[in-house]
């Protein structure tokens, strides 16, 4: 029995040893950890580090090409001064406002049309997402031919059926220009409002229009009770994406009027822009940018508290 002994303990298999590093990632919240990390990383690098070096510029005098000097408040101080960054301040709130509510409305009745059974309805939502995919400058390219005083399509249309000749010019009045803009922005943004809404329609149960319209409940009746109570979170969501994609646009407007005429058409990221490069100020284009973050928290806080949700 001793001479066998030693021969079986060697037979007997030993557990396979994890190494410590598995241990370690195996450890409950380290392996979240090691997922998050990484994101963050790339946020700290190409947002957090850009927007901490944007406020220390606008907290300088910062000619391009020449060292910064510390000033302090002194260039938001200069644009509060500014009448022209009212001017923006008033285009900005304008622009933003006017499209986000053309958008919301416009997505929202095309998402509850799309929410029905027709014929090519996949056709359709796909031919309805091209203003959305199509690129930013290039759709901007073709709304300028569309908007051009001498070879616009509306122009055309308007002088054919007598309704006015000369046709206005679109770009070149401060009215029109700023009405053009709202009215590009919202036509690019449609789909993304309607596809989102209609993705929030189709999770809401066809039993709660049932047990309504058993109940004598108009058509009305069903959407004011039935589908904004329960599309709401969704319409918030992509509210604020809008409000904060439209508050800080710059592509549409720097290709289609680059802010005129006559500062007319001014957001605070074009102006920004042009301060900074145009006038070689990085300094008062830094404060210019930041100049925009209160007011875009404040829409966003007021939109929170608005569209909560009942508890009663």
């Amino acid at each position: 029995m001793s001479a066998s002994a030693p021969t079986l303990a060697a037979a007997t298999p030993r557990a396979p040893r994890r190494s410590t590093f598995r241990q370690w990632t195996e450890r409950e919240g380290v392996f979240s950890w090691l997922m998050v990390i990484p994101p963050l990383l790339f946020l700290i690098a190409l947002v957090g580090y850009p927007f901490v070096y944007g406020i220390w510029l606008s907290l300088q005098d910062r000619p391009v090409a020449r060292a910064g000097t510390f000033v302090g408040l002194a260039n938001f101080v200069a644009d509060w001064k500014d009448p022209v960054f009212w001017q923006v301040t008033q285009n900005t709130f304008v622009y933003t406002i006017a499209a986000t509510l053309l958008k919301m409305v416009g997505g929202l009745a095309l998402a509850l049309v799309m929410n029905q059974e027709f014929k090519f309805k996949n056709t359709i939502r796909a031919l309805m997402l091209l203003p959305f995919i199509v690129p930013t400058v290039l759709s901007t390219i073709a709304w300028m031919w569309i908007l051009d005083p001498a070879f616009s399509i509306i122009n055309w249309l308007l002088r054919y059926f007598a309704i006015a000749n000369p046709g206005p010019s679109w770009l070149g009045n401060p009215d029109l220009a700023m009405l053009s803009l709202i009215i590009v922005n919202t036509w690019r943004g449609l789909p993304f409002y309607a596809i989102t809404l209609l993705a929030g329609l189709q999770t809401i149960s066809p039993d709660l229009y049932e047990a309504a319209t058993i109940d004598g409940a108009s058509a009305w009746h069903r959407f004011r009770w039935v589908t904004l109570p329960l599309l709401r979170p969704v319409i918030f969501i992509v509210t604020m994406f809008s409000v904060i994609f439209t508050f800080a646009d710059f592509q549409l407007v720097y290709v289609l009027t680059r802010g005129g005429p006559a500062n007319a058409t001014h957001l605070y990221a074009t102006y920004a822009f042009d301060v900074a490069m145009g006038g070689g100020q990085l300094g008062m284009g830094a404060s210019i940018a930041l100049a925009m973050l209160p007011p875009l928290a404040l829409i966003i806080f007021a939109m929170s508290l608005y569209m909560k949700p009942n508890k009663t």
